[in-house]
This record gives structure tokens, C-alpha cells and sequence, in this order.
């Protein structure tokens, strides 16, 4: 009886953290760790209505291109997690999170609106940007991210 109760408490604590979706959320972001693949990172936050059409896209890209060494991040913005993740109970992620309430990133890399995207090199370049998200750019979006990979993995083969 007694391990019964412990594994229903286990299930149950289970589904309560559970966001619903895939995402799974960083505890810190150092992109050093991602070296040597392309790494889309995506500036987001709840009340950003075009982020609401870009996560589809990006659930397809990281799903379509991560076996050739796409990494999508997706950094909220929002002030508090909570918000973020009521969120992606509507618009669910497939790809990594990270939640920067004190938009630390942000300024790193000049946000000036939601969505920004900026897509990075092996080496850790920031080759393209763009800033909001058009349904009418994401053949161009996409062609740049498979130019990037083609790229990254003949530099990759090219290595002893």
C-alpha cells in the first residue's frame, strides 16, 4: 500500500510540473557549449503576437534540421516564468528555452523588438538577423539556416 502512495505522489507531482509541451527549459545558457553548430537563437515573450505564428516554424526547423547541427534557443523576455509558460500551454516549443527576466541577452545582442532572431555560426558568429517574424520570409529564413549547416558541416568534415 505504501509504494502504491508513493507512485501515485511521483505521477501526480510529475503532471503538475509538466508544461505540456516539449520545451525544456535551461538553467543557464552558455553558448560556448554549442560550438561547432548552428544555433538560431529567438528573442520571445508572451505578449508578442507575431512570436505567436514564428514557434510553429521554429518547432519545424529544429525538428526538420537538428540532425545536421541546428539548435534552436528561444529566450523569453517575460518578468515572470509564469506568464511565459501559460504561453506555451497555447504555442508549444519543441526546442530549448531560456528565460531572461532581466533581459541580460537582450542587451547583449541589441534587441529592439519581439521577435529578434539571430542565427550563429560553429564558431560563434552572428551571421543573419532579422527582427519580427513574416510568414512571407520563412523560405528566406530557412535558406539561410540550410546555407549555415551546409557550411558548418564541410568545415566540420574538412577537421583531422
Amino acid at each position: 500500500m505504501q509504494q502504491l502512495m508513493r507512485c501515485l505522489l511521483i505521477t501526480f507531482l510529475m503532471l503538475c510540473s509538466s508544461t505540456g509541451n516539449a520545451a525544456q527549459w535551461l538553467d543557464e545558457l552558455d553558448l560556448k557549449q554549442y560550438r561547432n553548430q548552428v544555433v538560431y537563437l529567438d528573442f520571445w515573450a508572451s505578449w508578442c503576437i507575431p512570436c505567436r505564428k514564428s514557434f510553429p516554424w521554429l518547432n519545424e526547423m529544429q525538428a526538420k534540421y537538428q540532425e545536421q547541427g541546428l539548435v534552436i534557443i528561444g529566450i523569453n523576455l517575460d518578468r515572470d516564468i509564469k506568464t511565459a509558460k501559460r504561453f506555451l500551454n497555447v504555442y508549444p516549443a519543441d526546442f530549448l528555452l531560456y528565460s531572461d527576466p532581466k533581459g541580460a541577452f537582450a542587451k547583449q545582442y541589441k534587441v529592439a523588438a519581439m521577435p529578434s532572431s539571430y542565427l550563429i555560426s560553429g564558431d560563434g558568429r552572428v551571421i543573419e538577423s532579422h527582427i519580427g517574424f513574416k510568414k512571407s520570409e520563412q523560405l528566406l529564413y530557412e535558406a539561410n539556416i540550410k546555407k549555415l549547416l551546409k557550411k558548418n558541416n564541410k568545415i566540420e568534415e574538412a577537421k583531422p
